[in-house]
């Protein structure tokens, strides 16, 4: 016979059926948390740059969140969204988010056009300064409109594609030049060439109807698309090294519990890091695959190209300091003191 103290512990077997039924009750009532797959976009190939990136932080997602969280990646264009189209695309809710060259938002706030301002970084680690000083504005300019930044990838300096050789500034007026913003449409225009802003698609198809014969793009952008079929010159003016920003939808983001946003945040920390570690070798990377396809690149740039640009490049960076603000115009400042 069991002892009193043990009696509250016995139970029948009536009362063992009934506490199946309602742990039951519990798991068919109590919703499961479903998986979430957040649609991302980028008009760049996989293996450019920004689809790297892509990739990485769609890999470092799942892990962290072990599969919780995952991507469904887009890549060169899949969905015909651009990267001035994807805020807009994501607030309507056609994606989650994207990774979109930061000069093609300009539009949206003009301190997003501060990575493409011309000659104002010249090497990898003033470029990672300046955007870390920047990065607050940059978080302000999407959170202000229901956009979370997640990380960014600064790319290798900007050159110019053409298909003939640039001997100088006399060349410049030869040029029907695909630009990639507002701001280096209107120096190369102010320097004499006949360029205009251009997103990827739209180029492409000009320069294969034979409507541009130069394009304003880094190695890494060149080398990705093939440029080289209809560009085989590329002149290392070191224009500039742009950013662009992976973002998700603030609502979307908002969605999640706060530990998956820490693992959303960490495995974005973690993106961006190995964005950085892959542009101290990318440049020569490209180069190599470059001259393997016959590409023949002047470096350093003839200098009375570079010096047309630098003059033509006065007044529009002028109209930006005015138009991004002082705190924006401080981060110019710094970074032409370095």
């Amino acid at each position: 016979m069991l002892p009193d103290l043990l009696l509250p512990m016995r139970i029948s077997t009536k009362g063992i059926r009934a506490l199946l039924v309602l742990a039951a009750l519990v798991l068919f009532t109590v919703p499961a948390m479903a998986q979430v797959s957040w649609r991302m976009t980028t008009e760049y190939p996989q293996n450019n740059i920004s689809g790297i990136g892509l990739t990485t932080f769609a890999d470092r997602v799942a892990a962290r969140t072990n599969g919780f969280v995952t991507l469904a990646n887009a890549f060169d264009n899949e969905l015909k969204i651009n990267s001035s189209e994807m805020p807009g695309a994501a607030l309507d809710g056609r994606i989650a988010g994207g990774d979109a060259f930061a000069g093609a938002l300009s539009g949206l706030d003009p301190v997003l056009g501060l990575s493409t301002l011309p000659f104002l970084v010249q090497s990898v680690d003033i470029a990672r300064a300046t955007n870390a000083r920047a990065r607050p504005l940059y978080e302000k300019a999407f959170a202000d409109r229901g956009l979370k930044l997640l990380y960014l990838t600064i790319w290798p300096a900007t050159g110019l594609w053409s298909d003939h050789a640039l001997a100088g500034a006399d060349d410049l007026p030869k040029l029907n030049l695909r630009a990639y913003d507002a701001n280096s449409s209107a120096v190369m225009r102010a320097a004499g060439a006949n360029a205009q802003f251009l997103p990827m698609d739209k180029a492409l198809s000009g320069l294969k109807d034979h409507q541009l014969n130069a394009f304003l793009t880094s190695g890494d952008g060149g080398a990705g698309r093939k440029l080289w079929d209809f560009l085989p010159h590329f002149t290392a003016i070191n224009y500039a090294m742009p950013v662009s920003i992976a973002f998700v939808r603030s609502e979307t983001f908002a969605a999640l519990s706060e530990p998956m946003q820490r693992e959303v945040m960490a495995a974005a920390a973690e993106t961006e890091q190995s964005q950085f570690a892959l542009l101290a070798h990318r440049t020569a990377e490209n180069y190599a695959r470059m001259r393997d396809n016959g590409v023949n690149i002047v470096e350093p740039a003839p200098q009375s190209l570079v010096a047309a640009l630098r003059s033509a490049a006065t007044s529009t960076i002028a109209g930006w300091e005015a138009k991004a603000g002082t705190d924006a115009a401080a981060i110019v400042a710094w970074a032409r003191q370095q």
